[in-house]
C-alpha cells in the first residue's frame, strides 16, 4: 500500500497517525526458518541487510507477513545516504557494512498470520495483532509509534522534521490493506 500525499492532516477520529519513515519499503515473509525480504518492488532485500535475519527470526511469529521500513539511525536521525549504502554488489562490503551501519526494522503493518490473509482485515485489528505480535520486541526490531490524537501527531511533523521523517501517515482506522 503507497501513501499518499496530502497538505493537510486529516482530521482525528476514524485514523491512527503514524510516523512516515525515510527508509526503505520493506515486506518481511517468514515461514518458519525461510526469511525473505523484498522490496516494495519484489526485490529481494535480505541479502543486504544480513544483520537482521537472525533477529527477525527471533522475534517474528512462525509464519507470518509484515510490511515496515527499514532505517538507519545515528545520532541526528534517520540517515538516507548510509542505508543507501548497503546496497552493494560486493559481499565482502555488505558484510562490513552491516557491522558498521547496521539497520534497523520497523514494523507497522500485518499481512498475514500462520495461514490467515489479513489484508481484508480492518486496520485497527491489524494494528493490535501486530502489536500483539511484537509486544516484545527489541532492537533491532521496532514498532512504529502511533496516536489516534492529532495534536501528538502534528508535534511528531514539526519535532521531527529534518531528523529523517517523511512526513505523518493518517491511516483509516476500518482501511483495508490495499496492494
Amino acid at each position: 500500500m503507497i501513501a499518499k500525499l496530502t497538505r493537510e492532516l486529516p482530521p482525528a477520529g476514524k485514523v491512527l497517525y503514524e510516523p512516515k519513515w525515510d527508509g526503505f519499503r520493506c515486506i518481511v515473509f517468514r515461514d518458519g526458518d525461510d526469511l525473505d525480504l523484498q522490496s516494495r518492488n519484489s526485490k529481494p532485500l535480505l541479502r543486504y541487510f544480513p544483520e537482521l535475519r537472525e533477529p527477525l527470526l527471533a522475534q517474528l511469529p512462525e509464519q507470518c507477513v509484515v510490511d515496515g521500513e527499514l532505517v538507519v539511525a545515528n545520532e541526528r536521525g534517520l540517515d538516507f545516504d548510509a542505508l543507501q549504502l548497503r546496497q552493494h554488489p560486493a559481499e565482502s562490503r555488505v558484510t562490513k557494512l552491516a557491522a558498521e551501519i547496521p539497520a534497523s526494522f520497523v514494523a507497522f503493518d500485518l499481512l498475514a498470520l500462520g495461514p490467515e490473509n489479513l489484508c481484508e482485515v480492518p486496520f485497527r485489528d491489524r494494528r493490535a495483532q501486530l502489536e500483539k505480535c511484537l509486544k516484545k520486541a527489541k532492537p533491532p526490531i521496532h514498532v512504529t509509534p502511533a496516536t489516534l490524537d492529532r495534536d501528538v501527531a502534528a508535534d511528531w511533523f514539526d519535532r521531527f522534521e529534518g531528523a529523517g521523517f517523511d512526513g505523518v501517515v493518517a491511516k483509516p482506522l476500518d482501511g483495508t490493506y490495499e496492494p
